[in-house]
């Protein structure tokens, strides 16, 4: 059984996409690595990227030649500049050289040596790529990697090694075994949870590394909320969550975090407010992250505005706790890992249920735990969440995750706070449906659904928008 810490579903990084972005980066720069340790970093002359399946058809709209130029130069999405990232790479576009590693330059043209093949998909995943790395001799190095969902990358042959191999004391592939354990040791899933966690880290970390998590969201959900303008692409999409903002604070906001907080938390606490103001916080991370913005996956990029927006609405209009942030992160997650496990979270492999559709369900599960939900409730409310999104195609238009991604993010949040409540007041023993039920459901789903109405923008409102693209 792989071991999945919540640091694995929840990771800083860039967008625009977990899959399409942050897997490719992380993919060029195990390449990297890889010529280190072979010793010849110094004796590459020419290096190739060949894009395969989904990662070639919308690669241009989710940025993935950028990711492997930043991977392949040493740049790293956890703390690169992400107000740079057009300049480095228009920089290496127009010198035509790339210094791999941030140490060896060679000469490096990206409209020939950043290969879309549109025409070829591998066998084991969509969202495959292959670099191969020139001597100086003429002697070649290529490895194939797969990006598998929510910044996961596989390369080809391998196996969980390492951290992911480790044997956790409580190991769960399924909701029904995640019950078992909470009612074996008569502990709530956070709990469950944070023991396996110390397997990797000690509970000072844990808490260091879910503060850090919390962070970038809040950050984030900020940033979205104060910029103004048009999102990149070409599609001209007008930003919404700043407007949204204004009017709900009446034209007083604040670039400091902390007071803008507490102008939220003051501002009309209506049913109406409160709506717009979740679906405010979702549009304003989805916003950053179409920008290649900094973000949280979570569990992936397109849906990093689900979560977020519902740890938010449970902080500023709920009765939150520091612990109760921590439970949350630690309970969501353990939903995540369970579909990760059992079905998919990469939308090229199972449509936007396994984004959006997941993220919802992760969110339910969190606010419900935190609602003071017994763990039969909390699955209850990830299934509640995902068995309303069974069958949700991923369709963006041009490839960008703009429309009709980025409203979904709002969508995905509200339901999750709905299906917590409907949670909160079952009986879990009335349920027909478990949450076991709705992963093989929806991993079932996946497998029926067409190609084309998974990441590739080739179906569903990709195809039936007439838009005018000028720059993808």
């Amino acid at each position: 059984m792989e071991a999945i810490s919540v640091f694995d579903i929840f990771k800083v990084g860039v967008g625009p996409s977990s899959s399409h972005t942050m897997g490719p980066w992380r993919a060029a720069q195990r390449f990297v690595e890889v010529l280190r340790q072979r010793t010849v970093s110094d004796r590459v002359a020419r290096m190739r990227c060949d894009l395969f399946g989904s990662l070639a058809k919308t690669g241009k709209g989710h940025g993935t030649d950028f990711a492997v130029i930043l991977g392949l130069a040493g740049e790293d999405p956890e703390t690169c500049d992400t107000d740079a990232i057009g300049v480095m790479v228009d920089s290496i576009r127009a010198r035509k050289k790339l210094a791999v590693g941030s140490t060896h330059p060679i000469e490096f043209d990206p409209a020939r040596d950043i290969v879309f093949r549109f025409d070829v998909c591998l066998p084991r995943h969509p969202n495959a790529m292959t670099l191969t790395a020139t001597l100086d001799d003429g002697a070649t190095i290529e490895e194939t990697y797969y990006s598998v969902g929510g910044g996961f990358v596989v390369q080809e042959g391998e196996t969980p090694v390492g951290a992911r191999a480790v044997k956790l004391p409580h190991p769960i592939e399924r909701g029904e075994e995640l019950l078992s354990h909470c009612a074996a040791e008569r502990a709530s899933i956070p709990e469950i949870v944070r023991r396996n966690e110390r397997t990797w880290r000690s509970d000072e970390r844990i808490d260091e590394g879910l503060e850090r998590i919390w962070h970038v969201m809040q950050e984030c959900v900020h940033r979205g909320c104060h910029a103004e303008g048009v999102l990149p692409g070409g599609l001209n999409v007008v930003r919404r969550g700043s407007a949204m903002n204004r009017r709900l604070l009446d034209n007083h906001t604040s670039t400091d975090m902390r007071e803008w907080k507490k102008r939220v938390r003051d501002s009309r606490r209506d049913f109406a407010g409160i709506l717009k103001w979740v679906s405010t916080f979702a549009l304003a991370v989805n916003e950053e992250n179409a920008s290649f913005g900094r973000v949280v996956t979570a569990p992936t990029n397109g849906a990093a505005g689900v979560i977020p927006a519902v740890m938010m609405y449970y902080d500023l209009f709920g009765d939150s706790t520091r612990r109760g942030i921590h439970d949350f992160m630690l309970t969501s997650a353990e939903v995540g890992s369970i579909f990760k496990k059992g079905a998919t979270i990469s939308a090229a492999m199972g449509g936007c249920q396994a984004e959006i559709g997941v993220s919802s369900a992760m969110a339910a599960a969190g606010l419900t735990q935190v609602m003071g939900g017994t763990p039969e409730q909390v699955l209850m409310a990830a299934e509640i969440a995902m068995e309303h999104h069974l069958g949700m195609t991923c369709d963006p238009i041009a490839g960008l995750v703009q429309i009709p991604c980025i409203e979904r993010n709002t969508m995905g949040a509200i339901k999750a706070i709905t299906a917590a409540q409907i949670a909160i007041e079952g009986n879990p023993s009335h349920a027909k449906v478990t949450l076991d039920h709705v992963v093989k459901t929806m991993w079932e789903t996946a497998q029926d659904m067409q190609a084309k109405y998974k990441e590739t923008a080739e179906g569903g409102l990709a195809v039936h928008v007439s838009v005018s693209v000028s720059e993808c």
